[in-house]
């Protein structure tokens, strides 16, 4: 695995065809428009491509040869269609766009390399490039497309054996045009790593949810951001996750066993939990949940820094979070994190507050005296 820092504004040049005009395509070509990258988009669904046109991520593709082109003027074509048919569409667009480099962004690699390997010439193996940009939302379709939506995030470049040095880095300015932070794997590297870090967190927090169908209402209604947090990624689009968990099984499942001694482990615990040893093994559980958890990179891609917490009490009226941050602006701290919940049946709102320890006793001593409410 290796890693290449952005290296300021990209080199890309037109054409460009994306196929697939769903929120990562449609995203796709509303940042390159930015950066006056000529864009054409094809979709299967006419509703899609439409939208996406209206949004201004490009033209029909119908437009292409209006625009004096062929389709031997195409220099990019990013395949942006669902994992079940990405193989598919790759090799039909290597045949339409002889001199294009071809990448597609589907969340799985290896399956899809090895489908293209398998009907693709050699020379068209040299075009290709498997890449997986790390960004989303729980929304989808063409109506959630953001330009900004790929800013900072990991974008993984996964070619395989044949794919040459030119298409490599053709891949790789597209990531860095749309300002994300490139990675490169090897694509069966990628399916493991993904497996663990993104494919695993939509499964435990769908499970989750699932307990929560048939609690009463006011059960719920005691639930904080713990639960809202643990549970966000589970409204996402089920059909995606069907071809995403099923085209990446084996990676999977091999994590889910790991879970699954943990869970026996923890169920056999607490099934005796005054049993000799049973607190030890609850308090080694969650230290080494903490020793993981300390582990996952922070906001500005470095190891995780510990930041102090405080809770803001703000009046529930229009306005009032943005005095807070202008405030917090003037006296001069930076604030790391931050969340908002309510407190439950009264018209308040906390906004939680993470910033650097050293800044933290001097920002709740400042807060106090312009009277904001601070709780610690």
């Amino acid at each position: 695995m290796s890693a290449f820092g952005m290296h300021g504004p990209g080199q890309l040049t037109g054409p460009v065809v994306i196929v697939g005009t769903g929120l990562l395509g449609a995203s796709i070509g509303l940042g390159l428009r930015g950066r006056d990258v000529e864009v054409f988009l094809s979709d299967p669904s006419p509703t899609n491509q439409a939208v996406a046109v209206d949004i201004g991520a490009g033209l029909p593709l119908a437009e292409l040869q209006v625009r004096g082109h062929d389709d031997g003027a195409v220099r990019l074509a990013v395949v942006a269609s669902p994992p079940d048919v990405t193989a598919a569409v790759v090799l039909d667009a290597l045949r339409r766009y002889p001199h294009a480099v071809v990448v597609d962004i589907a969340s799985v690699k290896a399956g899809i390399l090895a489908a293209v390997t398998a009907g693709a010439t050699p020379e068209e193996l040299e075009r290709y490039v498997g890449t997986h940009p790390m960004a989303g939302r729980e929304k989808s379709g063409p109506v959630a497309a953001r330009g900004e939506l790929f800013t900072s995030m990991p974008w993984v470049l996964c070619p395989g054996p044949a794919a040459s040095p030119d298409a490599v880095e053709t891949a790789r300015t597209l990531a860095v045009d749309l300002a994300s932070t490139v990675y490169e794997f090897a694509p069966a590297e990628h399916d493991e790593a993904v497996a663990l870090v993104s494919h695993l967190p939509q499964v435990m927090s769908s499970l989750l949810a699932t307990r929560l169908q048939e609690v009463p209402e006011h059960a719920l209604s005691l639930a904080g951001n713990g639960l809202r947090d643990t549970t966000r990624i589970a409204a996402s689009d089920p059909d995606l996750w069907i071809q995403i968990l099923g085209a990446n099984a084996g990676p999977v499942v091999e994590i889910l066993h790991g879970v699954r001694e943990d869970l026996n482990r923890l169920i056999s615990t607490l099934e005796a939990p005054k049993a000799p040893g049973a607190r030890l093994d609850l308090a080694q559980l969650m230290s080494e949940g903490n020793a993981g958890q300390a582990r996952i990179p922070g906001k500005h891609g470095g190891p995780a820094r510990s930041y102090a917490w405080l809770t803001v009490l703000v009046d529930d009226t229009p306005g009032q979070i943005a005095r807070l941050l202008t405030e917090i602006g003037e006296i001069g701290v930076n604030v790391e994190d931050l969340r908002l919940d309510h407190s439950s049946g009264q018209n308040v709102g906390m906004v939680e507050l993470s910033v650097l320890p050293s800044k933290h006793d001097a920002l709740v001593e400042e807060l106090s005296e312009r009277g904001w409410r601070v709780l610690q």
